[in-house]
């Protein structure tokens, strides 16, 4: 009996501090991957504006594979939303600089399960042959549908819009920003597929020549095909150049206040417009051929207010030429966000009514479950803005001019649609003093960067307080303001009229992606169900 006391209680000394050991592996073990997943969501921030680190989504994605591969859908759905997170926090922070965390946070709850999603497909496919491709077209289809719900979409954060500084910005004009992303998050995959199988032939020193040959093709094909979209990029005129005046007049102080100060906001515009028009009659600037205010450079609406009307009109007749002038008008009870082509002896010619308005800024959803949870949102946005139903597109001195007001700068149809109306040259007249020096302008000037050389126009970036921006065709910033002072920026720019196969193609390369994206997880549905059948058989 002794004997036996004894063996069982050293029995017990060997296997009890082998316990807390195997559970602290086991916590390791799903740590290191959480942890991982959220950290190359950050490096994926990092690659994007103001910084120029374009070149670090490529080991955000390796990372983000590598932590995928061989899941089940439930932790990837986990390590997906992780990765969603680390991403999107410090990315769209901007959201809440007037209207505090709340909004901020909100949004990218929900936003973050669209990568969850993501993340489980990934993983579905990550043991497929050539699973970077799926991967990245699983990507893909992620952004094609956060680009279209809820409330209409928020594409903000698509891959293509981190890289106007890269190498792969070229294949903008190949498919836009579908294809764009999708050779980014491929050659991320691709990465990570080539540092495994390297890793795995050293360890086994047997590796499928063909597994390889896919890993590899899948970095040097993105940037192979880059290199060679190259001649589709071109700043050289095809319709001639006009001198183009970009005005930005500042605002009284930055946030949200700015808005009760709406004469204020006006007068500044038409003050640098006219500043702007004695330095022409001195000499000392080029005369333009027109002039671009900002969005809500004018929220007194000048056809119902005359002060309005006459401080605009006076601005117009000082410089003497066409003034595209971003007004908010109330016409049968119903407000719009609305471009009006001023022209100096006419007074208002033209109209366009902003399409995509901003859920939550410019309308409110569910105003009524809003107003219960925050009645505060519900005073703040008191009328809702209407949306337009037609493109946009000027004729100021001969010239097209295609605008695509402020947020719109985020969708791919909103764009394509001005040029393909005949646009030769594109404006984003924008309002980001709500957002006072954060970097959702730099995040919103890359985007247009993004559309110069999706579309190969000149974009000008028109700000009430900056940083506003003169773009080449070949994406190249050639003037630009600082933020929150009255500037001004001339120069003679290109038109152009031809069509690049992006602007040709629309949504199709995105729908392309998107059916690759169901082939490659139906390929991994149908391999689950007949292992599972085999298994049974067993």
């Amino acid at each position: 009996m002794t004997v036996t006391a004894t063996s069982v209680d050293e029995s017990d000394q060997v296997q009890t501090p082998t316990a807390p050991a195997a559970r602290g592996a086991r916590l390791l073990r799903r740590l290191v991957p959480a942890a991982a997943a959220a950290l190359s969501g950050v490096l994926l921030y990092v690659s994007f504006p103001p910084r120029t680190l374009w070149w670090l989504a490529m080991p955000a994605f390796a990372v983000f594979g590598w932590v995928l591969r061989g899941r089940g859908w439930k932790a990837a759905l986990g390590l997906g939303y992780l990765f969603g997170l680390g991403f999107l926090l410090p990315l769209l922070v901007w959201t809440g600089v007037e209207v505090g965390p709340g909004p901020w946070i909100a949004l990218v709850v929900i936003e973050a399960i669209f990568v969850a999603l993501v993340g489980a497909g990934v993983a579905a496919v990550s043991k497929l042959p050539g699973s970077p491709v799926w991967a990245a077209a699983i990507w893909v289809a992620g952004e094609a549908a956060r680009a279209r719900v809820p409330f209409n979409g928020f594409p903000w954060g698509k891959i293509a819009f981190g890289q106007a500084d890269g190498v792969f910005l070229p294949l903008a004009a190949v498919g836009g920003t579908p294809v764009l992303g999708f050779a980014v998050v491929l050659c991320g995959f691709g990465l990570f597929e080539v540092v495994r199988l390297v890793v795995e032939g050293r360890r086994t020193r047997a590796v499928r020549r063909s597994a390889a040959a896919v890993a590899l093709l899948s970095v040097v094909v993105p940037v192979v095909a880059a290199v060679a979209a190259r001649p589709l990029v071109s700043d050289k005129a095809e319709d001639g150049t006009v001198t183009v005046a970009v005005i930005q007049g500042n605002v009284p102080r930055a946030g949200l206040e700015f808005n009760a100060q709406r004469r204020a906001v006006l007068d500044y515009h038409a003050r640098e417009t006219e500043r702007l028009a004695a330095e022409v009659k001195a000499g000392k600037v080029a005369e333009p051929d027109f002039v671009l205010w900002p969005e809500n450079s004018s929220d007194i609406d000048p056809f119902a207010n005359a002060d309005a009307r006459t401080v605009i009109d006076e601005a117009a007749k000082a410089i003497g030429v066409p003034i595209s002038v971003g007004g908010v008008v109330e016409r049968d009870g119903k407000l719009y966000n609305e471009q009006i082509l001023w022209d100096p002896v006419k007074g208002p010619t033209d109209t366009y009514d902003k399409r995509q308005i901003q859920p939550f800024g410019e309308y409110l959803p569910l105003r009524s479950l809003i107003g219960a949870i925050n009645s505060n949102w519900t005073s703040m946005v008191r009328q809702d803005f209407s949306r337009g139903s037609k493109p946009g597109v000027f004729d100021m001195d001969g010239a097209k001019v295609g605008l695509v007001t402020c947020y719109e700068a985020a969708f791919d149809w909103a764009v394509r649609s001005e040029v393909t109306d005949g646009a030769q040259l594109i404006s984003v007249p924008s309002n980001n003093a709500t957002f006072d020096r954060s970097e959702m302008t730099y995040q919103q000037l890359a985007m247009s960067r993004v559309r110069a050389v999706e579309h190969s126009r000149t974009v000008t970036v028109p700000v009430t307080s900056g940083v506003s921006a003169i773009i080449m065709p070949d994406g190249k910033i050639t003037q630009k303001t600082g933020m929150f002072v009255a500037d001004s920026l001339v120069q003679k720019v290109p038109l152009r009229s031809s069509q690049t196969p992006a602007t040709q193609l629309g949504i199709l390369p995105e729908i392309a992606l998107v059916l690759v994206a169901a082939g490659g997880l139906g390929w991994a549905a149908i391999g689950t169900r007949v292992r599972g059948r085999r298994a049974g058989e067993v």
